[in-house]
C-alpha cells in the first residue's frame, strides 16, 4: 500500500501550486531546506523498519516546521516532497499537508498541519494530532485540529450559505488490515480564525451500510483493496462515490462491503450535502480526480433489474478476490542465478 500511497501523493502534488511571492533569498533558504526533508519523506513511508520510520517521521515534522517559519513560504509548493500531501484551499486562504505514518498493518496514524496565508507572510500553523484511536464513533461529534479525524485528504470542494464558508475535504485512510476508510469532512473556521473539523450537513437516509444519523462526518468504508471510489465531480458538481454490497450478505461487517458498480452521491443544496441515492450516468469520468484509483469502470453491476444481487456475478468477485488473497500469500521466490 505505501507504494500505491506514494503514486497518490505524486499526483496530487502536480495540482498543489499557487503564485510564487517569494523573494531570492527566501527561495533559496527553502530549496535547500526543502532538500534536507527529501530523505526522511521518504524512509518515514518506505522504510520496513517501524522504528526508523517513526524517527524519520519526527525528523521530517521538524524539518517541515522550520521551513515553513521562513518568511513567505506558504508561496513554496515542495514539490518534490512527493509523499506528502499538499493542497491549497480553492480561495487559498491556507493549505493543508497531511501524510500517513504506519506503525504496522494494523496501526495507521495520520499526521497534518494547516498553514494558513498572512499578510506579512509570517507563520501562523495548527498542527492536526489525529486521535481516530481513541473515539469509538469517529463520526459524532465536532473536532478541533488538537483531535482530529486523520486522513490524506486528495481534494477540497469550496461552498458557501449565508455567507460562510464551508471547505468539504475529502480524504484517504489506510485504517487496517481488513478495510479501508474514505471520509467527507467538512472544516470551518471560528470568529477567532481556529479551525473546526465536522458539521451536521449530510442529509441522507440511513441504510444498513452507512452511518446512523446523525452524523458530522462522511465514512466509506470497504473490504482492504477494494478500490471504491470517491472523489468530487465538476460537471455534475456533486461529490461521487461508489455503491457498496456486502459479498456475504454482512453489511454491518465493512471488510466484506465491495462496490457494485453503481453510483451515488451528495449535491450542495441549501447550506446541506444532500444524498442522491442513484446516479444514472454510468459513464462517470473520474480522470485525475482521484489519483489512488484512476478512471471509474463502465457499468458492470452486482445488482440486477430489480434491484436484487446478481448472485453469480457476486460469486465471481468474490472468488477474484479470494485469489488475490491466496496469491498475495505465496512466498516470492527469487530468481536461480545463472552460472559463472
Amino acid at each position: 500500500m505505501n507504494k500505491i500511497l506514494v503514486v497518490l501523493l505524486t499526483t496530487l502534488s502536480i495540482f498543489s501550486s499557487t503564485h510564487a511571492q517569494l523573494n531570492s533569498n527566501q527561495q533559496a533558504a527553502l530549496e535547500k531546506m526543502e532538500d534536507s526533508m527529501l530523505v526522511p519523506s521518504r524512509e518515514m513511508i518506505l522504510n520496513e523498519s517501524p522504528s526508523q520510520r517513526f524517527n524519520s517521521d519526527s525528523i521530517f515534522t521538524r524539518r517541515l516546521v522550520k521551513a515553513l517559519q521562513v518568511t513567505n513560504s506558504f508561496y513554496y509548493p515542495f514539490d518534490s516532497i512527493t509523499t506528502v500531501s499538499k493542497l491549497y484551499s480553492p480561495d487559498s486562504s491556507f493549505r493543508i499537508f497531511t501524510w500517513q505514518f504506519e506503525k504496522d498493518l494494523s496501526y495507521y496514524r495520520q499526521r497534518g498541519a494547516i498553514q494558513m496565508r498572512t499578510k506579512d507572510g509570517s507563520l501562523k500553523l495548527f498542527p492536526l494530532i489525529d486521535m481516530s484511536d481513541f473515539t469509538p464513533r469517529p463520526t459524532d461529534s465536532i473536532r478541533t485540529n488538537r483531535n482530529w479525524i486523520g486522513a490524506i485528504y486528495y481534494n477540497i470542494v469550496l461552498k458557501e450559505s449565508n455567507g460562510k464558508k464551508f471547505y468539504t475535504l475529502l480524504g484517504y485512510d489506510d485504517n487496517d488490515f481488513t478495510s479501508t476508510r474514505k471520509w467527507i469532512d467538512v472544516l470551518t473556521f471560528d470568529e477567532q480564525g481556529t479551525p473546526r473539523f465536522g458539521d451536521k450537513i449530510f442529509d441522507y437516509k440511513y441504510d444498513s451500510i452507512k452511518t446512523q444519523q446523525p452524523v458530522y462526518r462522511f465514512l466509506l468504508e470497504y473490504k482492504k483493496d477494494g478500490r471504491a471510489r470517491m472523489n468530487y465531480d465538476r460537471d455534475l458538481d456533486m461529490i461521487v462515490f461508489e455503491h457498496l454490497v456486502s459479498e456475504s450478505n454482512e453489511p454491518q461487517k465493512t471488510f466484506t462491503l465491495i462496490p457494485d458498480g453503481d453510483y451515488e452521491g451528495f449535491k450542495w443544496q441549501n447550506g446541506k450535502w444532500v444524498h442522491v441515492e442513484k446516479i444514472y450516468d454510468q459513464k462517470i469520468d473520474m480522470t485525475n480526480v482521484d489519483p489512488l484509483l484512476g478512471n471509474a469502470p463502465l457499468e458492470d453491476p452486482l445488482l440486477d433489474a430489480t434491484g436484487k444481487k446478481n448472485e453469480k456475478k457476486l460469486e465471481d468477485v468474490s472468488q477474484k478476490n479470494r485469489q488475490k488473497e491466496e496469491q498475495s500469500k505465496k512466498p516470492v521466490v527469487p530468481p536461480k542465478k545463472k552460472p559463472a
